[in-house]
């Protein structure tokens, strides 16, 4: 087991958790002091927010020598023991894992598809409607993640590298502006968190989706393994089936395992939190990785209302802080800062951060601070039922599924809508025949040891374009619980993805009729609310020019470059592809970037 060094401070129930270190002691054993004791408020960095790409942006910077405070809203998540389910099977909970009443009423909006993704034996790990309060213009589903590690705990997993296909796209087809990056740029910086945080896959060689440095690939199943050869069969290399590529660990590295991570355990209760590591969070990777530099501090429950700066200067001080339960504040202070609040949470830091230099919000000379909100838009698809392969079964509950890479608006292939879509799906056998069965009972319960027949199904993700109206903003007058103005969403899907979904549903159907799946139906919500697909992305783009942009080429903010924002917020376009992979190498590019930049005494 790894050893950590024992802190210099000790001192329970508070608000801060210090990495200063004297003697070995055993991981996972955190200390605190609290936000307005009199202590140090000064350090190199300071990384907003603990998520897929804070937890990133912390590690590299602490890697790399800077004094790093980490701050996040939310209370303190602990790798394993803070995942209180993890281990407990749904008929031992009181409603059987599902969502209660009271659920329902901490999560108004993000409950509307029952248990998914929120129910009884994870809760308390999403941000409750009444810690961030918000209003809907238009219909706006917003999931956040509530504590250390933030959406790490709960993602999705898939993870896919952007090719020039994506970061060329806006200008190819003048739409919105062109991304100030090409994927050269980005490749080093994908190759090395891949490394980091573990991705299991298969190589296929498409330049519209470039391989990544893979661990072994999880297996398809017998059913997923014969419709992936009929498709190819029927559809030559236009359209291919593959394993989804997922942040799972296959075959650990030496490096992950001195983080105390492991291989997978094909459990499939990752909504839970995954004690093992097999997956990778904030809190099983980055957080013990920047601990070992004894060069992190922690601060949980410090909502974050704004970025200070100096007025001769110009450039940002630090940050002002509220604690989430006494609402005290502090302002904290570092040489340069990280916003990785998450899309949303960023840019309503920054629109509340105004000064004389830039009364509309930090960075918005532009105007664009706040606009050209995307989501993936999802919710369409297909599913049938298949003969035979009565004989066989599969192995352990496999976290993943297979997926169909993008194949429209490709090379010759041309349709009446902008971008393309995806699909990730799966297969499987369900319960025995309980029709004409008892509702209880021994019969019942007997039917339901068979196994039953196989299905399969799969749903599509299509891209977004950046519309300059789907935004979100301030409201004037209307305040959460920390003084901080509540944010209105008014954005929604346009005409380019209705043409699309057309598409989504049809051709999944098709996929699956013609290979062989019988009594195929399909599904398509009519106009899917924006934040449903929790993909969101935009709001303070990257550029090559200030006046159309909220950041540079390396994710600062323009007229005052040690601010740097390196998640969802910065992204131009959306692509198709889960877009984790992408925030992750960003932050790390930029946090390179950063550190270079001090040393050279540029910022």
């Amino acid at each position: 087991m790894t050893k950590y060094q024992k802190p210099s401070r000790i001192r329970i129930d508070s608000f801060i958790w210090f990495c200063s270190f004297e003697e070995p002691i055993e991981p996972n054993l955190y200390m605190y002091i609290n936000l307005n004791e009199n202590v140090d408020n000064t350090f190199d960095a300071i990384v907003v927010g603990s998520g897929i790409s804070g937890g990133i942006a912390a590690k590299e910077l602490a890697e790399k020598g800077l004094k790093v405070l980490m701050v996040e809203r939310g209370p303190h998540n602990e790798h394993i023991s803070s995942y209180t389910h993890a281990m407990t099977p749904e008929w031992e909970l009181p409603h059987r894992g599902q969502i209660t009443n009271e659920i329902k009423e901490r999560f108004p909006y993000m409950t509307t598809e029952g248990g998914y993704p929120i129910n009884e034996t994870n809760d308390h790990l999403w941000m409750p409607f009444n810690e961030s309060p918000y209003i809907r213009k238009k219909p706006y589903d917003w999931y956040r993640g509530f504590g250390t590690g933030g959406k790490s705990l709960l993602w999705g997993r898939q993870v896919y590298r952007w090719s020039d296909l994506d970061f060329e796209a806006n200008l190819k087809d003048g739409i919105a502006i062109d991304w100030p990056i090409r994927y050269k740029d980005i490749e080093p910086w994908y190759d090395h968190v891949e490394k980091f945080i573990g991705v299991s896959g298969e190589k296929l060689g498409l330049p519209h989706l470039p391989d990544s440095v893979f661990q072994p690939p999880m297996d398809l199943n017998c059913v997923e393994e014969h419709f992936k050869s009929k498709m190819k069969e029927l559809y030559g290399a236009s359209r291919i089936m593959t394993i989804g590529r997922v942040a799972h660990l296959t075959e650990p590295t030496e490096e992950q395992k001195s983080l105390g991570r492991t291989n997978c355990q094909y459990r499939n209760a990752c909504a839970k939190g995954c004690p093992y590591g097999g997956y990778y969070s904030t809190n099983a990777g980055a957080l013990p990785a920047a601990m070992k530099t004894g060069n992190l501090t922690l601060l949980s429950n410090a909502v974050v209302s704004q970025v200070l700066t100096d007025p001769k200067t110009n450039k940002a001080t630090g940050i002002l802080a509220i604690d989430r339960e006494t609402k005290e504040s502090k302002e904290l202070f570092a040489k340069v800062i990280f916003l990785n609040a998450s899309t949303i949470g960023s840019t309503q830091i920054l629109l509340n951060s105004k000064s004389d230099r830039f009364p509309d919000g930090l960075g918005n000379d532009s105007g664009m601070l706040g606009k050209n909100m995307m989501d993936h838009h999802s919710r369409v698809g297909a599913r049938g039922q298949v003969e035979g392969f009565l004989d066989k079964y599969y192995f352990g509950r496999r976290a993943n599924g297979f997926f169909i890479p993008r194949y429209r608006n490709i090379g010759n292939d041309k349709r009446d809508y902008l971008r393309g879509f995806d699909y990730q799906g799966g297969a499987g056998r369900g319960r025995g025949n309980t029709q004409g069965k008892p509702s209880f009972g021994p019969e019942l319960k007997e039917a339901l040891t068979e196994v039953g027949s196989w299905g399969i199904g799969m749903s599509s993700f299509g891209e977004c374009l950046p519309y300059e109206d789907n935004r979100m903003y301030l409201h004037e007058t209307e305040k959460d619980q920390y003084g901080i103005p509540k944010i209105v969403f008014d954005a929604e899907i346009k005409d380019n993805e209705q043409k699309m979904r057309i598409d989504m549903e049809n051709d999944a159907a098709e996929i699956l009729e013609s290979c062989g799946a019988k009594n195929v139906s399909t599904y398509r919500l009519e106009k899917p609310p924006l934040g449903l697909s929790k993909h969101e992305l935009g709001t303070a783009r990257m550029g090559l020019d200030q006046k159309t942009s909220v950041l540079n080429k390396n994710n600062q903010v323009w007229g005052c470059e040690n601010v740097f924002v390196t998640d969802g917020a910065s992204m131009v376009s959306s692509g198709c592809v889960n877009p984790s992979l992408t925030y992750m190498a960003l932050a790390a590019r930029a946090a390179d970037f950063a550190v270079s930049s001090l040393k050279r005494g540029e910022l």
